[in-house]
């Protein structure tokens, strides 16, 4: 008998909390439902995607599977109702049940072996092979698709979509009109999937269409590349009226020519002439409030670096903002006249004989 790994059958991690096994399921089940999907194997992978469900949906069952993991086998091998070969069952009264009637007989063979004690008296929500369902049962396997059991009104999903923009744009925050193709509940039947008990002609049967919308979102200042920023209620609706997933905005900031951010600093260089550097002078300073002056006192080396606060980045998260740093660079002009050079063989002179 083969093991049936559960999680992997919904895409799942082991980890997935409720939420996601049903997101899962519902997106499986939509795709693999022998009255929407044709194809030959449809049928036995929603039997099999209705199987999994079943355990990991049920807080009883999955706790069970979990605790088995490899060793099923071994409960298996001890036979129905016989006693568990380890002391003190997982399943509480020390006894383990194995069965191959019940509300599972429909199910596999590793399903009704580790859970056919459970049968009968509506232990099971679904029971025996799916071959066909009429869309006035599907209440009984997910509803529409879009809700739990009942069919009642579930969220959306969140959906991502990626925006990038300038330096400037995330320095200030600004606005943007995006557009979206999401899928959502079918407008022609309202997500149920069925018009008058037959397969809605728009959607084909799955419930689900896609439309586009187009969204103006606002990007708060601050903002870096990999930033989510979260847009509340603006994602897919959810079925049988359920409220909208949320939007999700990952940012990408296009690199700038002037500046080199790291964190929320902003770095620049500034080339000096080597007069400037050795007498003072006072420069202007690119920074992304505009131009401004800066000091560069004498004898100013190349490499030294000074720092204006405040002119870096805002913060995201709580007030204030970064600083911008300025390094200097001391350049020499090029093209040197001869009196240029004269000058220059001078100085360097002056500053050989002062060291004898």
């Amino acid at each position: 008998m083969e093991y049936k790994d559960y999680y992997k059958i919904l895409g799942v991690a082991k980890s997935a909390d409720d939420k996601a096994i049903k997101t899962a399921y519902r997106r499986l089940a939509r795709k693999h439902h022998p009255d929407v999907s044709k194809g030959k194997d449809s049928a036995s992978r929603f039997q099999e995607v209705s199987e999994a469900y079943e355990v990991l949906g049920d807080p009883e069952k999955r706790k069970r599977y979990d605790t088995l993991g490899p060793d099923w086998q071994r409960f298996a091998q001890a036979g129905a109702g016989a006693r568990s070969p380890y002391e003190g069952s997982p399943f509480g009264q020390g006894e383990v049940h194995f069965g191959s009637g019940g509300a599972g007989a429909g199910f596999s063979d590793f399903f009704r072996t580790i859970f056919g004690d459970l049968g009968g008296g509506g232990g099971f929500r679904r029971g025996g092979r799916v071959t066909h369902v009429d869309f006035e049962d599907l209440g009984n396997l997910g509803g529409n698709f879009g809700g739990d059991y009942g069919g009642g009104p579930d969220r959306g999903g969140d959906v991502e979509t990626g925006i990038e923009l300038s330096l400037e744009e995330a320095f200030r925050g600004t606005s943007r009109t995006i557009s979206l193709e999401l899928e959502e509940p079918c407008a022609a039947c309202g997500g149920a999937g069925h018009v008058n008990r037959k397969p809605c002609p728009q959607c084909h049967g799955t419930g689900w269409a896609r439309g586009r919308r187009n969204l103006e979102v606002k990007v708060p200042a601050g903002v870096a590349t990999g930033s989510r920023v979260r847009v509340a209620g603006e994602g897919p609706a959810g079925a049988a009226g359920g409220g909208r997933g949320d939007l999700y905005l990952k940012v990408t900031v296009r690199p700038d020519p002037r500046f080199e951010r790291i964190d929320d600093n902003l770095h620049v260089k500034l080339e000096v002439s080597a007069y400037d550097a050795a007498l003072g002078t006072e420069l202007s300073v690119p920074t992304m409030k505009g131009q401004v002056s800066m000091k560069v006192p004498p004898e100013t080396s190349s490499g030294r670096t000074f720092r204006l606060p405040g002119y870096g980045m805002p913060h995201l998260k709580g007030g204030g903002a970064g600083d911008q740093f300025v390094q200097v660079q001391v350049t020499i002009p090029p093209g040197l006249s001869p009196r240029e050079r004269e000058l220059y063989q001078e100085l360097k002179n002056l500053r050989t004989e002062g060291k004898r």
